[in-house]
Parts: C-alpha cells; structure tokens; sequence
C-alpha cells in the first residue's frame, strides 16, 4: 500500500502535487543515512586523530590516503543502496 503525503512540491499551476513512497521506504532511507552519517563521523574523528599524531609529514599522507580509501570502500555500499531506494522511490511517483 502506498502513502500519499503533501508537501510544498507544486506543479507548473502552483497546485500541490502528493509525494507518494511505501512506508517501508522511509524508515530505510533513515537508516541508511544515519549509518552513512555514522561512517562519515568515524572518518573525521580518524582523520583529526591521524593529522595531530604523526610528525613525520610522510607517514601521515599515507595513512591519509589509507583512512579516505577505507572510507570510501565502507560507504559504497551504502550509496548503492540508496540509488537504488531512490530508483524505487521514483518508480512509485511515476
């Protein structure tokens, strides 16, 4: 079953259009952006613990370089799943 909800998206006449999504889309939309918000958090608190630590200017780049590919590979797939919830998201405007 699809729940409508209005919001202020208006329609080339200024009427307002229903935003129609499952209600099991937007509790998972929550968690996965609270869990990318979580791996973005980690990230900066290693980030900011790495960049105050290390003298040695070298050493600090690569794990640098390390931290931001480990973020990276951690995000992915996240993202991909949020693609596709939006993917779906679209289909049940549609």
């Amino acid at each position: 079953m699809n729940d409508t909800r209005f919001h202020n998206n208006e329609s080339k006449n200024g009427a307002l259009l229903p935003r129609m999504h499952s209600p099991t889309l937007q509790p998972l939309l929550q968690s996965l952006l609270a869990t990318l918000a979580d791996i973005d958090f980690d990230y900066e608190q290693e980030r900011e613990k790495l960049s105050s630590t290390s003298p040695d200017a070298n050493i600090k780049i690569r794990a640098l370089e390390k931290l931001k590919a480990r973020h990276y590979e951690r995000r992915q797939p996240y993202i991909q799943q949020l693609s596709v919830l939006q993917q779906q998201m679209m289909e049940l405007r549609a």
